[in-house]
């Protein structure tokens, strides 16, 4: 398998995201490859810092940089040569197997779709995020790649994320909550009320119908539907609810005294690494006609590590080729909604 990744995506690329790629070879398969994407000369050089010397890595020239606040189309059509639009390129005439980038999120959603094309009967992708609950993790589609959703949209990211789900996150039935603003099934817009229809009226889903906000965090459900401006807001709000939680927890122990800090602080620890999103790397696209693994910019060495592992799973699965087969035994039709 080839795994393209964007060296020069993210907040602390490169460095972090090469070192990230090395350390996930040795989990690798030995006729696997990571293909470095990004400038060659200072690829090279970072990787002479790192003093890897090994093959299975291997570097493909992108001069350009598509900037975090860029407009997603215009840096496209202005830089052909970003590393974003040559990974991109290299899934499209079928040189790597997947692509993975943590950059600017609408970049990586228009040049992937607009390379590798959609899945068969597929309107528009979605991102889906798995957030680690204590109950156990919870995905949600779409987080950012569609924010004027139709039904039917809204409809095949539960679909698609009940694939998900259910095989790489070994959920045998997942629950299926469609978000709003009220459990009755008069609540909500009319985006909504129609997706709630078309959900309820596919067999291939177990949907338990409309969830709140305040559901994903009591297990309520295993997939969470909603159109990417809600479920973007929903992660970051989450991500600085997380972060403030655990810094006012370090903030009254180092109050108290050594020995109880000293004490308690494995435990915090354990608690962080299991409500922490960088343990599932990035976060697939879903309906697109590859693997494509959308990072946050924020994104580690560890992150990008998890990141390759879990495109390694989402390939060697098979997943688009069972999301395919259940979108052509479902009975809602893109016509319809």
């Amino acid at each position: 398998m080839r795994i393209a990744i964007d060296a020069m995506g993210g907040d602390h690329a490169p460095d972090e995201i090469i070192a990230g790629a090395l350390e996930a070879i040795p989990q690798l398969d030995k006729d696997d490859e990571v293909i470095l994407v990004g400038p060659q000369e200072l690829v090279e050089a970072k990787l002479a810092e790192l003093k890897y010397k090994k093959g299975r890595v291997s570097i493909h020239d992108a001069p350009d940089v598509v900037a975090m606040d860029e407009a997603p189309i215009e840096s496209l059509r202005s830089k052909p040569k970003s590393s974003i639009a040559v990974m991109a390129k290299l899934a499209k005439r079928g040189q790597a197997d997947a692509v993975i980038s943590a950059g600017n999120t609408g970049a990586c959603v228009a040049a992937f779709q607009m390379r590798m094309r959609n899945l068969p009967k597929v309107n528009r992708p979605g991102i889906a995020v798995v957030f680690p609950m204590s109950a156990g993790p919870v995905t949600i589609c779409d987080v950012g790649a569609n924010v004027a959703c139709k039904p039917v949209n809204l409809y095949q990211y539960g679909l698609m994320s009940s694939v998900y789900s259910q095989h790489i996150l070994g959920i045998e039935q997942p629950r299926v909550g469609l978000m709003s603003i009220g459990e009755e099934d008069s609540k909500g817009n009319e985006v909504v009320k129609r997706t709630r229809e078309l959900l309820r009226n596919d067999p291939q889903i177990n949907f338990i119908g409309n969830i709140e906000g305040r559901d994903i965090f009591r297990g309520v459900c295993d997939v969470v539907v909603c159109e990417g401006f809600v479920g973007n807001v929903i992660l970051k709000l989450t991500e600085g609810a997380v972060d403030g939680l655990f810094r006012a927890i370090k903030q009254e122990l180092m109050q108290e005294k050594a020995r109880l800090a000293l004490k308690f602080k494995p435990i915090i620890m354990r608690v962080y690494k299991k409500h922490d999103y960088n343990e599932y790397g990035g976060a697939p696209l879903l309906g697109i006609n590859g693997t494509a693994m959308i990072c946050h910019g924020t994104s580690k060495s560890y992150t990008i590590r998890n990141a390759v592992m879990a495109a390694k799973k989402f390939h060697t699965q098979r997943i688009n080729d069972k999301i395919t087969t259940c979108l052509a035994e479902a009975h809602v039709r893109t016509t319809d909604a």
